[in-house]
């Protein structure tokens, strides 16, 4: 059995960085038949693909995103990582880390970390 977990921070302020962490167990982010992916969801709103990081560690990101977003991995703790920069309250949202596979399945979701930009 495959499972996420995310670890964030909860709250972050306007205009700064937070990062979120996925641990995987039950199978390898090096394992080149599947990729990791981040997906968010806004209050009120629909899934909103973040980015993701295939088995061999290239990134891939929501074009709206991709120029405050960053995804990496440690691969000794087989966990990857999302940092999200200059945030604003629109990046409010329950993010989700998944697995991917090659059919492009989400077949594997964390349970969901909530994120809030507040002061």
């Amino acid at each position: 059995q495959v499972t996420l977990q995310e670890s964030g921070p909860g709250l972050v302020k306007p205009s700064q960085t937070f990062s979120l962490t996925c641990t995987v167990s039950g199978d390898s982010i090096t394992s080149d038949y599947s990729y990791w992916s981040w997906v968010r969801q806004p209050p009120g709103k629909g899934l909103e693909w973040v980015g993701a990081i295939t088995h061999s560690g290239r990134t891939y990101y929501s074009r709206s995103l991709e120029s405050r977003t960053a995804i990496s991995r440690n691969t000794s703790k087989n966990e990857f990582t999302l940092q999200l920069n200059s945030v604003t309250p629109e990046d409010t949202a329950i993010y989700y880390c998944a697995r991917v596979t090659s059919d492009s399945d989400y077949d594997f979701w964390g349970q969901g970390s909530q994120v809030t930009v507040s002061e």
